[in-house]
């Protein structure tokens, strides 16, 4: 897709999982907040509970994270459907071993996506850090990556048969915007800093 995303708007990432994929969202959450560049992001989630529904954010999606356990479970089924009629790039990413449910089973059949089987968090993190790298480097320059920023990006794209390294943390399974002091300066609130 060529088209322009405003300099100041995040990169929009929608993750549609279902809580049985707690430990992938946030795996997920914690490596794009990772990544060597200097962008603002909004990582958005499957809600949980009471949590809103942010159809809006799907269609929005610069990618949409399809993730499926076994079993589809609502919204996830709306939010493909959502991402699918909004043309929204889709990667769908199978976890291999959970046995499927028969509404799973149709699911994964019928969506007509190319699913990408993983095993665990830390080679899903690993699948879709190359997937996210590559997506950067393709619009470096809609993204206004520096040269060091392309040159780790780069280094992003070993083979994934070398040993994955899973980030640290934890309680990024939830929606949130992940924000760069060198682009972005926000016209309310307040910087918090790691150091206080």
């Amino acid at each position: 897709m060529n088209e322009k995303i405003p300099a100041n708007r995040p990169v929009t990432i929608y993750i549609s999982a279902a809580s049985d994929l707690m430990a992938e969202r946030e795996t997920l959450g914690r490596m794009i907040a990772g990544l060597p560049v200097t962008l603002a992001w909004r990582i958005v989630q499957t809600p949980l509970g009471a949590e809103p529904l942010d159809l809006e954010a799907v269609r929005q999606a610069d990618l949409y994270l399809l993730l499926l356990g076994g079993d589809i479970r609502a919204p996830v089924g709306l939010e493909w459907h959502t991402a699918a009629y909004a043309r929204r790039p889709i990667s769908a990413f199978l976890k291999q071993g959970p046995a499927r449910t028969l509404a799973g089973q149709a699911f994964v059949r019928d969506t007509g996506v190319e699913w990408q089987p993983f095993s665990d968090a830390a080679h899903l993190r690993r699948r879709v850090e190359r997937l996210l790298a590559e997506f950067l480097l393709r619009h470096a320059i809609r993204f206004t990556l520096t040269p060091p920023e392309v040159e780790q990006l780069t280094a992003l794209m070993k083979p994934e048969t070398e040993t994955d390294q899973p980030a640290g943390g934890e309680g990024t399974g939830h929606s949130a915007v992940i924000l760069s002091r060198e682009r972005f300066m926000p016209s309310e609130g307040v910087i918090v800093d790691g150091n206080g």
